[in-house]
């Protein structure tokens, strides 16, 4: 198991940094349902972190504490080394969290470039009337951000679908547009509700590819919600494994893939 507070190495040499956030203690509770219970893990600087789990685990749960859309019962979460007040998602959004949602949740009616430019409005500064009548800082903040959307387009490969408008494409292709649009705001920690969900095979492969490229090639810590067993095992640096609102299992996929509560649980192969 991970000791060290100052990061660790990958099996590939990869140089993983210090705490980025940190759950503590972390409880959630709806009414006398308890989804979350005593939970704490921690999300380090430049890997990649699976959370894990069968239906109704609490997993989804988890990342909506993480930003923001729930606030734990009980617990703290600390970013950055500091202690993270009761806020709102889009307060979350502004301090570098961004996130996908297990249902897509795109503008049907917009184009793609459209949509991935909404991912930059935490970086949008300028007042109604500047931007309206598109001049001075308006302007300037305008092309500042298309710019940086059209390197994320290009770096996901979807250049050709750029005016089309999302409701025309295919499920997969909305995946990764919405992968763009969360990308677009530069986040620290880039949050993914079941990217694969849903996908036939060469999506999976593809959006496999483009969350290993995201965190190599940007340096963006990623911690994700997966199903797929293969996928979680063959990107994740760490994976922390919940069932029924607890903690079950945290360690590198060898060591949870070794769990025996794990197994028992979630991986469904029983022990001699």
């Amino acid at each position: 198991m991970l000791d060290s507070s100052e990061g660790y190495t990958t099996a590939d040499g990869r140089q993983i940094g210090g705490v980025l956030m940190e759950m503590k203690n972390i409880t959630l509770r709806f009414g006398g349902v308890v989804a979350i219970n005593d939970i704490s893990f921690d999300i380090r600087e430049g890997e990649i972190r699976a959370i894990i789990g069968p239906n109704g685990a609490g997993k989804s749960s988890m990342l909506n504490v993480i930003s923001g859309f729930y606030t734990p019962s009980e617990g703290e979460v600390f970013y950055k080394g500091s202690k993270r007040p009761q806020m709102k998602p889009f307060e979350v959004a502004r301090m570098g969290v961004a996130r996908t949602f297990q249902n897509i949740a795109l503008f049907e009616g917009m184009t793609v470039l459209d949509n991935v430019m909404t991912g930059r409005l935490t970086h949008m500064h300028s007042g109604v009337f500047s931007q309206a009548l598109w001049f001075g800082r308006a302007r300037d903040e305008e092309m500042d951000n298309r710019e940086k959307v059209e390197r994320v387009i290009d770096f996901l490969e979807i250049q050709n679908i750029r005016k089309t408008p999302v409701g025309r494409l295919p499920y997969g292709l909305k995946k990764r547009v919405e992968l763009a649009r969360a990308l677009a705001a530069e986040p620290s920690l880039l949050l993914l509700d079941e990217p694969m969900a849903g996908m036939n095979v060469e999506e999976k492969e593809d959006m496999s590819r483009f969350i290993l490229d995201v965190n190599d090639e940007f340096g963006t810590t990623i911690a994700l919600i997966e199903h797929d067993m293969g996928v979680v095992m063959d990107l994740s640096d760490r994976v922390v494994v919940m069932d029924y609102g607890k903690k079950i299992g945290d360690g590198t996929p060898d060591e949870v893939r070794g769990n025996q509560d794990v197994i028992d649980a979630y991986l469904g192969v029983s022990h001699d």
